[in-house]
């Protein structure tokens, strides 16, 4: 890997009740890489997550075990910029009646909907108009979230989420909740996203998540890095079924993969 890390993990230890739920003892996410962190449930998917946004605070140590963009320390605008996060735990806060519109827009301010619509410019409306036609739900936009299905929900965070043109995406477990066809709809959107340039990061406990623009996998496993490396090599009946501890045969087609 010769790209600049994004997001670079150092010895980071989350701790809760006396427990270890995570060490990451090096990890990095870096430019323009498409990545899937794979691992079932419990395995620290997550607080990884939470590692990123600041919501899990790791333990501290004399060399920072977070940095972004090699930074130790930053702002929470610093940070909009170099990453998005969508989550199950986002979607359930905007389960109520605000537009699409103002989903996206809220994404300038950090917050759940707009207080102060006097504080939109038009920078940012042609802003958040380009990313509804490039999500291709423009036409949702004066409706509310309260009455959209949960695949259309989730492109309106993703709007949200890339106000700011961020250099990496997160998405955690993006095809929950949907049905086959608004899986197939809202994969082929993260295919568009990864062919735009930017980096992606795909967070999930199921293999046919990952599309096939993704390049390598983190394997998460007891709260620890099982594996690290290229899909090719980590997609395998083996490593699968090491992962999950169960018997999986992997299937490949069209740069697809399922698990059996």
């Amino acid at each position: 890997m010769t790209a600049a890390p994004l997001i670079e993990f150092r010895d980071a230890e989350v701790v809760r009740d006396g427990r270890t739920i995570l060490r990451v003892p090096s990890l990095a996410f870096r430019e323009g890489e498409h990545v899937a962190v794979l691992g079932p449930n419990g395995a620290g998917k997550s607080t990884l997550i939470g590692l990123i946004t600041r919501d899990a605070r790791p333990i501290a140590r004399d060399e920072p075990p977070v940095l972004l963009r090699g930074a130790a320390r930053w702002d929470l605008f610093a940070a909009r910029r170099v990453f998005g996060v969508v989550s199950d735990s986002l979607q359930d806060d905007y389960r109520k009646a605000v537009t699409v519109r103002d989903v996206v827009l809220s994404g300038f301010f950090g917050s759940v909907g707009l207080y102060r619509r006097g504080e939109v410019t038009p920078a940012m409306t042609e802003r958040a108009d380009e990313l509804l036609g490039f999500l291709e739900i423009r036409h949702l936009a004066a409706r509310t979230m309260d009455t959209l299905s949960t695949g259309e929900a989730r492109r309106a965070l993703i709007g949200r989420a890339l106000v700011h043109d961020p250099a990496l995406l997160v998405l955690d477990e993006p095809t929950h909740g949907l049905d086959p066809a608004g899986t197939y709809h809202f994969l082929a959107l993260l295919r568009r996203i990864a062919a735009s340039g930017r980096a992606l990061v795909i967070v999930t406990h199921h293999v046919s998540d990952i599309v096939p623009e993704v390049e390598r996998v983190v394997m998460l496993k007891d709260g620890a890095v099982f594996r690290d490396g290229r899909k090719a090599e980590l997609l395998t009946g083996e490593a699968l079924s090491a992962l999950y501890g169960v018997p999986a045969h992997v299937e490949e087609r069209g740069g697809w993969h399922r698990l059996w």
